[in-house]
């Protein structure tokens, strides 16, 4: 997808204030379903690299769960649903749609705003107190807003998977392609994009495409900060996870 060169420059002007976010790690005392919502500083959605083709979902391997199963969604202010209503977040339309199908699963929301992927590795045992039997992992992209080095980021995740497979060792892991801004140069955006198809193979775990397939860089998709989906936007990247995780669900 090209973008015009007028909104990657408007996008580019509020990555500064957006690499300033606070992240917020959950006190020891709160649950994982009494923190997740759409709550926090901002966080950026990034544009996608035009000079890599979005990679195809891997490894899918259909599973049958039990009814009332959980799908944990542990991300960014992306995941979280930043400026929006906590119900038009893209998890809980998930949710709308698995009810829709018939598909018994309960969808929990843990996105927090303004987090990096050593934020989500801090927050990780919290998190695992939730007994999910499938996590979608939405990271890194403050990490690239802050110019984070692509090999601490690949550490993060990778002490996340284990993580969870340590924990969880039956749960399916999917992991959310996030791309880099253009404006950390080619070297950079090439080898952030390149980690997570690393990841996933190196891992056996399932990738789906950019999460901002087609909404990124599109002015009458975000909100006014250029970077978070609107109401409509919101619902293509709903359509982009369910797209990739439905195979999986039965």
């Amino acid at each position: 997808m090209h973008i015009a060169l007028k909104e990657y420059a408007f996008l580019l002007a509020m990555l500064g204030s957006a690499s300033c976010a606070r992240e917020k790690t959950p006190g020891s005392g709160d649950s994982v379903k009494g923190q997740a919502s759409a709550a926090g500083a901002t966080t950026g959605a990034l544009a996608p690299s035009t000079q890599h083709p979005t990679p195809s979902t891997q490894f899918l391997t259909p599973t049958k769960y039990p009814p009332g199963s959980i799908i944990l969604f542990a991300g960014t202010s992306l995941t979280a649903g930043f400026g929006l209503d906590p119900d038009s977040a893209y998890p809980q339309q998930i949710q709308r749609m698995l009810d829709s199908a018939g598909l018994r699963f309960e969808v929990v929301n843990a996105g927090v705003s303004g987090e990096t992927s050593s934020g989500l590795l801090r927050r990780l045992d919290w998190l695992l107190r939730e007994p999910f039997e499938i996590i979608v992992i939405e990271s890194g992209a403050n990490d690239g807003l802050r110019g984070v080095p692509v090999e601490t980021m690949e550490r993060n995740i990778q002490q996340i998977i284990e993580g969870v497979r340590r924990a969880r060792r039956r749960a399916q892991i999917v992991l959310v392609q996030m791309e880099a801004p253009p404006n950390l140069g080619g070297a950079y955006t090439q080898r952030f994009h390149d980690v997570f198809p690393e990841l996933a193979r190196k891992n056996n775990v399932i990738l789906i495409p950019f999460l901002l397939e087609n909404v990124a860089g599109v002015s009458d998709l975000n909100q006014g900060d250029g970077m978070h989906p609107n109401y409509e936007g919101e619902r293509i990247v709903a359509r982009n996870v369910w797209k990739a995780l439905r195979p999986l669900l039965q």
